[in-house]
């Protein structure tokens, strides 16, 4: 059985993803970056964990996303329960994996039509 993708022509998708950088569609990013099926958004305020603050979590949210991937770098990296409590308390989804995994499921979701944010935190 032969396989076709096929992409809306207005949805973004991730092409690469690691620790140091994230290719959206063409565009690359050295630093941290939100996306949504829309919108690929430079300089997200946060570059680690630990600078997920009310005032990142805010431009998560006004994407009224279902469903919010956290890409945390090379690996892993939970957040503290207080920015796990402010998805939760709107029944907003919140997965944390490593860039690469991010990228492979925001694809999966977004193609699949859902109202999908990626952040993808960076040092740069």
């Amino acid at each position: 059985m032969q396989l076709t993708e096929h992409r809306h022509e207005q949805q973004m998708f991730v092409r690469k993803a690691d620790a140091t950088q994230i290719v959206v569609i063409d565009r690359a990013f050295t630093g941290s970056v939100l996306v949504d099926t829309t919108d690929a958004q430079a300089d997200f305020p946060a570059r680690s964990i630990d600078e997920l603050d009310s005032a990142a979590i805010a431009l998560i949210l006004a994407r009224k996303p279902e469903v919010v991937l956290l890409g945390t770098g090379a690996r892993t990296t939970f957040p503290p329960q207080a920015v796990l409590g402010e998805f939760l308390k709107r029944g907003i989804g919140l997965e944390t994996m490593d860039n690469a995994a991010a990228a492979r499921t925001f694809n999966v979701l977004a193609g699949e039509g859902r109202k999908v944010v990626a952040i993808f935190l960076l040092p740069g």
